[in-house]
């Protein structure tokens, strides 16, 4: 394992205990004590964690997000459609992320990913609405992290209003991820709040490719504000739960419709 592979290890096992020992470091990577506290003196020196006597503690802005937002439905359908999204992303991309529990799990696996360096040495950027994405992403050293501003919302954590439009108007983007509460062929995309409405097809047209991610419960569920037309996106990665004649109207209405197969 590279150094940076395990310098990501070492803090994913942080965030699932919130402290760790030299010696956890040391069984867990097969490493000599010595590697192991380099290892720790670095990611401390990245103010990614905080080194204690004979380890380490999670940096607080890291881990500490409100419970509410890590309790999620469907999650093993998530995780299999971030899996599928990360066949679209290719090192050195500039990509955009909406907010939503879906959009979290890409999050989630693009920061386990350690082959996104480009070939002059950068990484990727991701530009995103949503503040618990942009604490989930700061901690890994290969994404290059820009929040859009805004009033943040209390329920879904997007920012939104005239400050984050201002700011999505002004960049480009290889490809946009949009996590949406309902979508179906005649309405499109959809969500529940008119300025996240606004945001998310604001980012979605700054970008070459935009993918609408949900999971199948979604599917034919209609929510107060459309993101726009379909002609707008790409296509819809979704799960295994999709029936047949929801895929032929999704892709009769114009979108590419890839099927995220569980593990």
């Amino acid at each position: 394992m590279r150094r940076e592979e395990r310098l990501v290890a070492i803090l994913d096992l942080l965030g699932d205990t919130g402290v760790i020992e030299v010696s956890d470091v040391v069984e867990r990577f097969d490493v000599s004590p010595a590697t192991a506290r380099r290892d720790l003196d670095v990611l401390a020196s990245r103010q990614l964690l905080t080194r204690t006597r004979g380890g380490a503690s999670a940096h607080s802005v890291a881990y500490d997000l409100p419970s509410r937002f890590q309790r999620e439905t469907n999650a093993e359908a998530k995780a299999a459609i971030a899996r599928t999204v990360q066949t679209l992303i290719e090192p050195g991309m500039r990509i955009g992320l909406s907010g939503g529990t879906t959009c979290k799990a890409v999050a989630a696996a693009l920061g386990q990913r350690t082959d996104l360096e480009a070939n002059d040495g950068e990484g990727i950027t991701v530009v995103t609405s949503a503040i618990n994405i942009a604490a989930q992403l700061v901690i890994r050293p290969h994404i290059r992290v820009v929040v859009t501003g805004g009033v943040m919302r209390a329920r879904s954590y997007e920012l939104v209003g005239p400050y984050s439009d201002l700011m999505l108007e002004r960049i480009t983007l290889d490809v946009a991820i949009i996590g949406v509460n309902g979508i179906d062929a005649i309405n499109g995309p959809m969500v529940h709040d008119e300025r996240e409405a606004r945001a998310n097809a604001l980012m979605a047209s700054r970008a070459d490719r935009a993918w609408v991610v949900t999971d199948s419960s979604k599917l034919g569920v209609r929510a107060f504000a459309t993101v726009g037309g379909i002609d707008a996106f790409t296509g819809l990665v979704t799960d295994t739960g999709i029936a047949p004649e929801q895929r032929q109207e999704l892709e009769g209405a114009g979108l590419r419709v890839l099927v995220a197969a569980p593990e």
